[in-house]
């Protein structure tokens, strides 16, 4: 019975709780310093920011069709943007891609009330047409084609165009960039300091990529552990390097014939306007801890 009781004992006491140890005790005036703080070092951020040409682009039109049916209208509108669908197939779903959309509603014969307002004859058989609206989302992700494009659907003379926007979608091979340019950053100030205070940079100890290796404050007690970031500058690198990385666009690739229905050669041209995709600023940093000698 004893050795029952025990094993119940056992059971109802509460599970050890596996939360993260602090790092030292509450109400401790300092806390510890990190492993790699037992000998001299020098911890040092590296900062980078550029500015980059947005590689995302995209705007939406409409063209609006009315007919006594909404059968006739719907086909009215769908034949407006075949042929400009087709076109902007030409150019590859992964340069240009398009989403279209075909909504019908009815309208009805007006009345003015008694006072004068103009208003809807709600009810099924008051309806007069039917308002067929298609609609086309374009997103370009070669913005090489950006103007080529835009001025294919203008010359397709549609009911309304919205407004282009611009994106930035950084791929691996420019944050891979920046970040190397962070480190080296971090390396170049760390050496300057080092050699100002009459010392030798030693052994890479830490290099982290996020930077809170050298936001540890570890010389302040609990209400500031781990607080603000410790001010720094900002480095601006220039555009030589960015195009060695990257190199110049690479041209437009030629027009395909246009499908019957589809607005000319010159009424593209005609229609064709200047869209500069704009600058994106993009920042990274990187934490570096060095030994003294």
């Amino acid at each position: 019975m004893r050795r029952l009781t025990c094993f119940l004992l056992l059971l109802a006491a509460p599970a050890p709780a596996f939360a993260q140890t602090p790092p030292a005790t509450i109400g401790e005036r300092y806390v510890p310093a990190p492993w790699w703080m037992r000998d001299p070092v020098i911890a040092s951020i590296g900062n980078v920011r550029t500015q980059v040409a947005a590689n995302r682009a995209g705007f939406s039109a409409s063209f609006l069709s009315v007919d006594r049916s909404a059968a006739d209208a719907s086909r009215k509108a769908a034949d407006q943007i075949r042929a400009l669908s087709q076109s902007l197939a030409g150019y590859g779903a992964d340069k240009v891609r398009v989403e279209t959309t075909l909504t019908t509603r009815a309208l009805y014969d007006q009345y003015r009330d008694e006072n004068g307002v103009l208003r809807d004859n709600v009810r099924a058989d008051r309806i007069e047409r039917y308002q067929a609206d298609a609609t086309v989302s374009i997103t370009v992700r070669d913005t090489a084609l950006l103007e080529r494009v835009y001025a294919t659907v203008v010359a397709t003379q549609p009911t309304s165009i919205g407004q282009v926007w611009f994106n930035l979608e950084p791929d691996n091979v420019l944050k891979t960039w920046l970040q190397g340019e962070a480190v080296k950053d971090a390396a170049n100030r760390a050496r300057a300091a080092a050699g100002n205070a009459g010392a030798t940079l030693g052994a890479v100890k830490v290099i982290d990529p996020t930077g809170r290796a050298c936001q540890t404050d570890v010389l302040a007690g609990w209400p500031s552990y781990g607080g603000a970031s410790l001010p720094t500058d900002v480095i601006v690198t220039g555009s030589r390097a960015e195009a060695a990385a990257y190199g110049p666009p690479p041209p437009p690739p030629p027009a395909a014939p246009p499908p019957p229905g589809a607005p000319t050669e010159a009424q593209i041209e005609a229609a064709r306007l200047t869209l500069q995709p704009p600058l994106r600023e993009l920042t990274d940093q990187a934490c570096v801890v060095y030994g003294l000698n």
